[in-house]
């Protein structure tokens, strides 16, 4: 599989936090989907949770050499766990038109965590061209 991109990006926990305190609901609501929202809120230092998903959002979309953000909803990219509990990420809306126009195949994706940041790394793949056999 080819690379198409890689992204990383650093957050400040505190940022965050300040981010949710001065603007609450509304702040998390622009940027979380419902399922982020509940595993975040459900997890004993949520704020870390936040702005490690805040940071995976982040590292994806320059992973995917996205440049502007306009038209772009941060609720577009949904990180998640799948079965195995391997971090991946869902896409809809504009965030998807953009993954099936560049061929996505797979994105791996990493977040840590501590008390003062969170980071993510995100390694987007392009999907396997199709062999004749596979027809």
């Amino acid at each position: 599989m080819n690379v198409i991109g890689i992204g990383s990006e650093v957050v400040e926990c505190l940022r965050v936090a300040q981010m949710i305190e001065r603007h609450g609901e509304l702040f998390i609501n622009r940027v979380y989907t419902a399922a982020e929202i509940k595993f975040c809120n459900s997890r004993k230092h949520a704020t870390r949770h936040f702005a490690g998903r805040w940071a995976a959002k982040e590292a994806v979309v320059r992973a995917l050499g996205v440049r502007s953000r306009k038209g772009f909803d941060w609720r577009d990219v949904e990180i998640r766990r799948d079965k195995t509990g391997r971090l991946t990420a869902a896409f809809r809306g504009a965030a998807r038109d953009l993954i099936e126009q560049w061929n996505v195949g797979d994105i791996h994706l990493t977040i840590a965590h501590c008390r003062s940041v969170a980071t993510a790394t995100a390694l987007v793949l392009a999907r396997a061209p199709k062999r004749e056999e596979d027809e």
